[in-house]
């Protein structure tokens, strides 16, 4: 049967594009180490935004292969072997996350001891901010996020294989626990690597903020790569309309989420009206930064909000994935909006390490991402959810072998 070819044999291409996309990021990368020699500080803080863009592209997807083992769905069916080409990157990113341990002293305030004695704040949060600690949670929570997507893509490969319905239950079981494992994790590695770049400013609802923008990229992530996937021989005969209308409803719903917990963190905080907490906000609104929180209401929530209520545009995926492109771009703005304004407050100030390291390290995750994607059938064939969910349209897709578009939804 044609669905089960691996997608290196359905996509010769592809071992092209990997190569090419690999071969770029590095150089990409690589180039951006002479600004690590003459600008370390500059280097380290556009690093560490744009190594939070692809890890949450990642952590993202690893989050919604575990929703879909508890919820079922079209539309994780057909996105499983993305989600799982996605999650087996975290081996790769851990290894990238080598350059923001490297820059502790130029990124946090906290790891200095002078700074240290003479401030009684930070001699109060000593015994949690400190570069050792920092780094042994750092190492627990790539355990936790690589054991998590190291038994769900084995065991669902072997599930595929055998149809063993214990191992249907141990994948379910598993995301029952590692969801709330990823919230964990996620919620104090946000804490530990984004918030405490100002140690005197504190938000309960960080965490969150955090858990929303990473699953809008990962919807994104996931949107692109099967529209792109869907006009190549066999998915345009088996993934639809209705496909891409489920996963735009999940991406404005989720676009709605980040929306709500940044206006919540916004609102409490102004009613609050505390110094030590309003400083995060006047750095941002009180200067020329404030041009990209601009942006971001309008380009992160108002334009898609208004774009994903269409039913014609959710079905539409070649619009649908030019609009998913986009909130990539726009979550690379959000992301530098966290960590900019701690190292230029006076002003907006954007530097060629801000742009070349988020392109360089994109690029260099979509050639590790086409190289897992490559050595598996791009549908989980012999799953049991497989003939529930799209069955009816590989059946319908044999019987007319000549249609080259997705079928109506």
């Amino acid at each position: 049967m044609k669905l089960r070819r691996t997608a290196d044999e359905l996509i010769p291409e592809l071992a092209l594009y990997q190569r090419r996309y690999v071969i770029a990021g590095a150089v990409g990368v690589s180039l951006s180490f002479v600004g690590a020699v003459l600008r370390p500080t500059q280097f380290f803080q556009s690093y560490l935004s744009a190594y939070c863009l692809v890890l949450g592209a990642t952590l993202g997807c690893l989050g919604f292969g575990m929703i879909h083992q508890l919820s079922g769905g079209a539309w994780g069916v057909v996105t499983r072997r993305l989600i799982g080409a996605a999650s087996r990157l975290l081996p790769a990113l851990t290894v990238l996350f080598v350059p923001v341990a490297v820059g502790v002293p130029w990124l946090y305030e906290w790891s200095h001891a002078d700074r240290v004695a003479a401030d009684a704040l930070l001699r109060g949060k000593a015994a949690y901010l400190n570069t050792p600690f920092f780094l042994v949670r750092a190492a627990f929570y790539f355990a936790v996020w690589n054991a998590l997507a190291h038994f769900l893509n084995t065991w669902s490969i072997e599930h595929d294989r055998t149809g063993d319905p214990e191992l249907a239950r141990r994948m379910q079981k598993l995301s029952g626990g590692g969801l709330v494992a990823y919230g964990l994790t996620v919620t104090f590695a946000s804490f530990d690597w984004l918030m405490s770049l100002d140690p005197h400013w504190v938000s309960a609802i960080y965490g969150i903020l955090v858990i929303g923008g990473q699953g809008v990229t990962a919807l994104s992530v996931l949107i692109v790569s099967l529209s792109w996937l869907s006009r190549r021989p066999p998915l345009d005969q088996i993934v639809t309309h209705a496909h891409f209308h489920d996963l735009g409803n999940l991406l404005l719903a989720f676009v709605m989420l980040w929306a709500y917990f940044s206006f919540s963190q916004y609102l409490i905080i102004y009613s609050g009206n505390l110094p030590e907490e309003v400083t995060w906000y006047t750095r941002r609104l009180h200067t020329s930064w404030r041009i990209v929180g601009q942006v971001l209401i309008a380009v992160h929530f108002a334009v898609p909000f208004l774009l994903l209520l269409s039913r014609r545009i959710k079905r539409d995926r070649r619009v649908l994935a030019m609009l998913a492109l986009g909130l990539v771009v726009i979550r690379a703005l959000d992301l530098m909006w966290l960590v900019a304004p701690e190292f230029h407050r006076t002003g907006l100030s954007v530097s060629w390490l801000d742009l070349i390291l988020p392109l360089a390290l994109g690029t260099l995750w979509v050639g590790l991402f086409l190289r897992e994607l490559r050595g598996r059938a791009l549908l989980p064939v012999d799953d049991p959810q497989f003939g529930e969910a799209i069955g009816p349209l590989v059946r319908r897709a044999e019987a007319a072998p000549g249609r080259t578009s997705p079928g109506p939804g």
